[in-house]
């Protein structure tokens, strides 16, 4: 027996014995969920590069020139809650929405704002960025460690790709300490190509070309002889490959990421681009039983430059080529921006409503951070973290709710403060887990999934 399996059996075993009451364990570790869960799955919607909470939904419509949006308001179908102009279609499904108005952390880098968000903590050293096994598992990690996996598709998906600046992937989208098995199922990061009707490339489920159903059992048969010949028995590394050969073989996953098994008019109605298509695919994961679905918005154009139009400062320089320079105003706006998510975030919503399966469905809608209140000279807004906005929905959330709240002019958080942890604790209190719940490191030692506390009062 390897000593990874001693340990990972040490480590079940005193996670059943601290279940068991039997165990002291760590202080403020518990092995136990503490409350029913109110979602079964979640699809994690992230806007990359910070969403304008003051031109989208937190208007500040009596403040001065320079600060008030330039966007005209307009009336959500819950009365007292205004959106922009840019979102009219999610405004009339504010009454599916929990707006936590009052998020705020104090660091305006993307980079840092990004791993503090997407792990539900601050970095562990400064410039530790990238995944890597000392991490502390992502959300999806979690769930599967702790509520385990059913059925044959991974119980964590990543869409289109992973989340990048030109760099390795983000800490939050691996397992971290958890290890290999626990990892999402991501696909290519082929950037190339305009994302007007851009098909979804999902190689990491397609055989090799010319690799057939047959050679591809013969080779399965020959490497289990292999292992038997050399006597291995490694039982986390025969689970791995197992998995892997049944995903690329079973006729579930085949049917779950089949995206022509859509009507014409479904796809259309998502919107025929990167961003509507892996919207229509988590609906299709969900449905088919995967637990976790991360799903990174940012622009790509045709040449593989990214540019992320959340991140709307307004361009003086042609950084990416995309249109020359642009104001802020022009990247808000842009197609694949605010008019995109204001057609698909809203086509999700009601499929998964129509479908039964919304009450069970957390969507979580978030960034690194927001914008400044002071409009800058390229009509765009600057990184803010102080004070900003995020969305819950769905899996027990109660919607046409706000919570928390800003000052005059969005500076500052008025009350209700919400750090990154908490949302974080937020999403894990869904499906039941409490911040003192454990997870285990290689070393068995007992690691809580969360450092904040849950907002309880949006359930």
């Amino acid at each position: 027996m390897s000593r990874r399996q001693w340990l990972r059996i040490g480590s079940l075993a005193s996670s059943g014995l601290a279940g068991a009451g039997l165990l002291g364990g760590a202080p403020g570790v518990s092995a136990n969920e503490t409350h029913r869960a109110t979602a079964k799955n979640c699809i994690s919607i992230f806007l990359c590069g910070g969403p304008s909470q003051p031109d989208l939904w937190d208007l500040k419509l009596d403040a001065p020139d320079g600060i008030r949006s330039e966007f005209s308001p307009v009336q959500t179908n819950v009365p007292g809650i205004v959106f922009s102009e840019l979102i009219p279609t999610v405004a009339q499904h504010a009454d599916k929405l929990a707006l936590i108005r009052s998020v705020t952390h104090a660091d305006n880098s993307h980079v840092n704002a990004i791993v503090h968000t997407l792990l539900g903590q601050k970095m562990p050293r400064p410039g530790d960025l990238y995944t890597a096994r000392h991490d502390h598992p992502g959300i999806g990690a979690i769930l599967h460690d702790v509520l385990g996996a059913e059925g044959e598709l991974p119980p964590w998906v990543v869409l289109p790709r992973p989340f990048t600046t030109n760099s390795p992937p983000y800490k939050g989208q691996s397992a971290g300490f958890l290890g290999a098995k626990y990892d999402p199922l991501v696909f290519d990061k082929e950037k190339k190509g305009s994302l007007s009707d851009t098909p979804l490339t999902l190689d990491a489920i397609r055989p090799s070309e010319g690799l057939s159903t047959g050679r591809f059992g013969d080779r399965q048969s020959l490497l289990t002889s292999l292992e038997a010949g050399r006597g291995l028995s490694d039982v986390a590394f025969e689970e791995n490959y197992r998995k892997a050969f049944n995903l690329l073989t079973s006729d579930a996953t085949k049917q779950a990421f089949d995206l022509e098994a859509e009507p014409a008019s479904v796809r259309d109605r998502y919107g025929r681009n990167e961003y509507g298509q892996s919207f229509l695919m988590a609906r299709r994961l969900i449905e088919s039983g995967v637990r976790y679905v991360n799903l990174f918005w940012t622009f790509f154009d045709a040449k593989g430059c990214q540019f992320n139009l959340w991140d709307n400062h307004g361009v003086e320089n042609d950084v990416c080529g995309v249109d020359g320079q642009l104001t802020g105003r022009q990247q808000i706006t842009h197609d694949y921006c605010t008019p995109s998510f204001d057609r698909t975030f809203p086509a999700l919503l009601e499929d998964l409503e129509d479908r039964g399966l919304l009450d069970e469905t957390l969507i979580v809608v978030h960034g690194e951070f927001g914008r400044t209140p002071k409009i800058n000279k390229n009509s765009g807004r600057d990184h803010w973290a102080h004070c900003y906005t995020q969305l819950l929905a769905g899996g027990g959330v109660r919607g046409g709710q706000v919570y928390g709240s800003s000052d005059a002019t969005g500076a500052y958080v008025k009350d209700s403060p919400v750090t990154p942890d908490d949302f974080h604790a937020t999403v894990l209190h869904a499906f039941g887990l409490s911040p003192e719940t454990a997870v285990y490191n290689p070393s068995g030692r007992p690691v809580r999934v969360t450092t904040g506390s849950p907002v309880t009062a949006v359930f």
